[in-house]
């Protein structure tokens, strides 16, 4: 029987375009897991180039590595340079199985 090459599968390989970068980060934030958040980020950053987003945002290589890894745990500060940097947008949207019917008809 032949033996099966694999290889790590690689989420940085196959985030070709804005679209896809940003439903990656969609998907990774409604799961609330700061971790994943931060390491979803760091797969965008690589697919479009680590050094390019490390000049943009003013913050050095290696610690952009760091913090946007799985075990990282990146400043809000440095979210919202790389979020920026990455040409995305963070929206806020209500949760509507959340927030209770307002009545307009009370003053």
């Amino acid at each position: 029987m032949a033996k099966i090459k694999t290889r790590p599968w690689d989420a940085a390989e196959h985030l070709e375009t804005a679209e896809d970068m940003a439903a990656y980060l969609e998907a990774a934030l409604e799961e609330g897991d700061p971790a994943l958040v931060a390491a979803a980020l760091g797969d965008i950053a690589r697919a479009k180039g680590m050094a390019q987003i490390a000049r943009e945002t003013g913050l050095g290589r290696e610690s952009l590595y760091k913090a946007l890894s799985p075990e990282g745990n990146p400043e809000f500060a440095t979210v919202l340079k790389v979020v920026r940097a990455l040409g995305l947008r963070l929206r806020a949207a209500p949760e509507h199985a959340k927030i209770p019917a307002v009545d307009s008809s009370q003053p």
